[in-house]
């Protein structure tokens, strides 16, 4: 899979980790989903168009590279993937926030669409789709269906831990993204929950059950 990049980074892989434990309180659960976040936006964000701008530094005039165009487009898909945005933010502060509603169906499995809103113009913008977590692979691809109904063209999907069901499915649907995982588990059970996983991630972030 030439488009997806699985981390190997010592310090996603101890967090993530650290994700699993059951016993980690919200508080800690919420830091490190943050944390997470940044380290693999780091990477995610490495083609981040720059332009050479003129600067005055205390000692003289010089042309130096800052980020040009529109602004990034940070899209979480509700509500887990809001817990990955101030990760990304403390990156890129002035990067915009759209986002994106879905429901799973309790029975399929598969998810339902309430909510979507972009930041414009969504096509000038480089696009990253964020959910903590990869399972069927439903919500990933109609999150992107969506984007690109609405003209994202340069999109990229990021996820902390991904199903090998989900993450086939994401890049055969939509093999013109770039996909982001911090860590591929061993398969999806009955209930299409990620094994061995971390639980339900928006519930563990938000502190419901």
């Amino acid at each position: 899979m030439t488009n997806v990049t699985i981390f190997t980074h010592p310090l996603i892989q101890h967090k993530i980790s650290l994700l699993r434990d059951k016993n980690t309180c919200t508080s800690e659960f919420r830091a490190l989903v943050e944390e997470i976040a940044m380290l693999m936006g780091f990477e995610a964000l490495r083609d981040l168009p720059l332009e050479d701008v003129k600067i005055e530094t205390p000692i003289e005039t010089c042309m130096t590279p800052m980020l040009t165009g529109k602004k990034l487009a940070l899209v979480p898909i509700l509500r887990a993937g809001l817990g990955m945005v101030n990760g990304i933010l403390a990156l890129v502060p002035s990067a915009k926030v759209g986002h994106i509603g879905l429901y799973r169906d309790e029975v399929t499995h598969e998810p339902h669409e309430y909510y979507c809103k972009l930041p414009a113009p969504i096509d000038e913008r480089m696009i990253l789709a964020v959910d903590p977590m990869l399972a069927t692979g439903g919500s990933a691809v109609d999150a992107v269906d969506l984007i690109k109904a609405r003209g994202g063209k340069h999109i990229k999907f990021m996820s902390i831990i991904a199903a090998p069901e989900g993450l086939e499915r994401l890049q055969k649907s939509h093999p013109d993204i770039q996909i982001y995982v911090g860590h591929l588990d061993r398969c999806l059970n009955e209930a299409a929950y990620i094994c061995p996983g971390l639980g339900d991630a928006g519930d563990r972030i938000f502190g419901t059950r």
